[in-house]
């Protein structure tokens, strides 16, 4: 089964995410989004079947969209889609000199789930059978709120969370009384992530934050120190801090993942499955997770064939984890099946990712 093209689209979309003052806002951290985007990756074979992936998007979904296009999918053609591993292996080799993480690593994740899409297609069977099988069929998310920076906002949208069935939530806050609206407004058994996206500047700023919200039912702090891949100083605090610290969605490839846990960084790992490499590399980080008796939680605040892989891969995984999911209305979704329900998500069965992209909204301009 031979590759004959691999062609992008990205679907745009508007949202909403619970501030009334905005018609769409700003992302979690400091991304500013007009449009929830989401960059697809279709790879069509001489065996009639078709994959899909998507490469980390957002604001950068036309970077990796070009990187795609003029690099990765030209060396795509004629070669054999079901070597995931060889060509995989000779695509990062072949273009290791346009940087290691970044828009290409991007491109390179979201043709690596369209590959595992079409070895399940191929099988016939769930991408979960593939991964060993699904060990649950349902698969509790999370609900990762977007940054308001308004305790009022903050207060609401964690009640709107928990009435709608999450028992997780994440806050992007760095405000005190943003994190005490939450704690407030939600149950005490419901634990708050706090995902400070690399907001500190030193280990003391962090232990100082770490100090202020112990006792608030805290689940992790995420990415407590700038820069995020200086993994001595994420050491540091969670040495010195007494709560999870969490990090791994900035990081570009398993052999980062390998410094973080060498380094005794976190408790808890996040690889990226559209920017790490797909989900071969997520296989990876999860066997050094299991190695070193650390827990894996992705990141996953996307809507597309990145967020089923994840579901799958949840799915499958010994210990139940949650899925993250962005806590936003999209006017148009491109699965809307994997729309919580009640705080749960249902794992397809279908081959491969088991849901296809609606041919109407790729046909939108």
């Amino acid at each position: 089964m031979r590759i004959t093209a691999v062609t992008t689209h990205i679907l745009s979309s508007a949202f909403s995410y619970g501030n009334p003052a905005a018609a769409h806002g700003s992302g979690g951290g400091n991304l500013h989004l007009r449009n929830m985007d989401t960059l697809l990756l279709r790879v069509e074979t001489d065996a009639g079947l078709v994959g899909w992936g998507e490469g980390f998007g957002f604001t950068l979904a036309e970077t990796t969209r070009d990187a795609v296009d003029r690099l990765i999918a030209p060396a795509c053609i004629g070669q054999e889609a079901g070597d995931i591993a060889g060509l995989m292996r000779s695509l990062q080799r072949r273009f290791h000199n346009f940087g290691r993480n970044g828009a290409l690593t991007f491109g390179l994740s979201g043709l690596d789930i369209a590959l595992w899409d079409l070895a399940g297609k191929a099988a016939g069977k769930p991408l979960h059978a593939l991964l060993g099988g699904a060990k649950r069929r349902r698969v509790p998310a999370y609900a990762s709120l977007l940054r308001y920076g308004a305790p009022e906002l903050v207060a609401s949208n964690t009640a709107a969370a928990v009435a709608q069935g999450y028992r997780r939530i994440k806050l992007h806050e760095v405000s005190l009384d943003c994190i005490r609206a939450a704690r407030e407004a939600a149950p005490a058994e419901v634990p708050l992530m706090l995902d400070i996206n690399c907001h500190w500047d030193t280990v003391a700023q962090a232990v100082g934050f770490a100090e202020a919200v112990a006792g608030q039912g805290i689940g992790w702090i995420e990415e407590p120190v700038w820069p995020p891949e200086d993994f001595a100083s994420i050491a540091e605090v969670r040495k010195e801090a007494g709560l999870p610290i969490a990090a791994g969605e900035n990081c570009g490839g398993v052999e980062e993942f390998r410094r973080m846990v060498e380094a005794g960084a976190v408790d808890v790992l996040q690889p990226s499955v559209t920017k790490v490499g797909g989900i071969s590399a997520m296989r990876e980080v999860l066997a050094l997770a299991a190695a070193a008796g650390l827990r894996l939680v992705p990141h996953s605040p996307y809507y597309g064939p990145g967020l089923l892989a994840t579901l799958h891969l949840l799915a499958a995984c010994e210990t139940e984890e949650p899925l993250e999911y962005y806590f936003a209305e999209l006017d148009q979704t491109p699965f809307p099946a994997l729309i919580p329900q009640g705080g749960f998500v249902a794992v397809p069965d279908g081959p491969g990712l088991g849901l296809e992209p609606d041919p109407a909204l790729l046909a939108a301009p």
